[in-house]
Formats: C-alpha cells, sequence, structure tokens
C-alpha cells in the first residue's frame, strides 16, 4: 500500500459526480490491503479486519471512529470479538468516490500501526 495515498485529501463529493466505474476505481483498489478490502457489486467498499480479541478490535474500532469524524465521511463498522468488519461508499452519489479509497488507505494505515 502507498503511503502516500493514505496521505491525499478526502474530499468530498457534488451531487452532480457519477459513482466510479470498475475501470476508474481499479488503480485506487489496487492502493488497498487486499486481503482486507473489496468492492462489492460496484457499489461499496467492504473490510474485515482480523484481531487477536475483543479489546484490540474495540480500539481500532474506536481510532477508525475517529478518523470518520475528523473527515466527516461515515462508514458502515460493524465489532465483533476479534473482527471489525467495515462498509463504505458515497451516500450522496449512492456509490464509490475516490474518498471511500483514501479513507480505505487511511484505515489499513491504522491498522498497520496499531499494536493488535
Amino acid at each position: 500500500m502507498s503511503q502516500s495515498f493514505a496521505d491525499e485529501p478526502c474530499e468530498a463529493c457534488r451531487s452532480d459526480d457519477d459513482p466510479l466505474t470498475e475501470e476508474a476505481y481499479a488503480d485506487y483498489l489496487a492502493e488497498l490491503d487486499d486481503d482486507v478490502w473489496e468492492v462489492v457489486d460496484d457499489h461499496h467498499l467492504s473490510a474485515t479486519y482480523s484481531f487477536e480479541d475483543f479489546r484490540d478490535a474495540l480500539e481500532f474500532t474506536y481510532e477508525i471512529g475517529e478518523l470518520a469524524e475528523e473527515e466527516w465521511h461515515h462508514p458502515d463498522i460493524g465489532l465483533e470479538w476479534g473482527e471489525v468488519t467495515v462498509d463504505m461508499w458515497t451516500h450522496k452519489i449512492d456509490g464509490l468516490h475516490k474518498t471511500d479509497f483514501v479513507m480505505a488507505a487511511r484505515m489499513d494505515r491504522i491498522h498497520q500501526q496499531g499494536s493488535y
């Protein structure tokens, strides 16, 4: 994963933007941890992060929640013992936008830098 991709700005889309096509998002998807992320139905990103226990999963959930608040881009987050699931898309356009991939790259970086 490219660190520089995770450092790109999270730019809000406009309501007249079209959702990204597979051709348009392929390079962005290549920047993400392919063991974690997938695109579902050309509509949203989905990830499953694994952890040793509930506390680590909870801490990661808190950290990505703080990121979501900071960027005002909120994924659906599921927390279970040893696992955090994330589904993300841009609601304004009901599909994928570059910002979704930048956020996913930042989540990957949080996961890699954590002591999980």
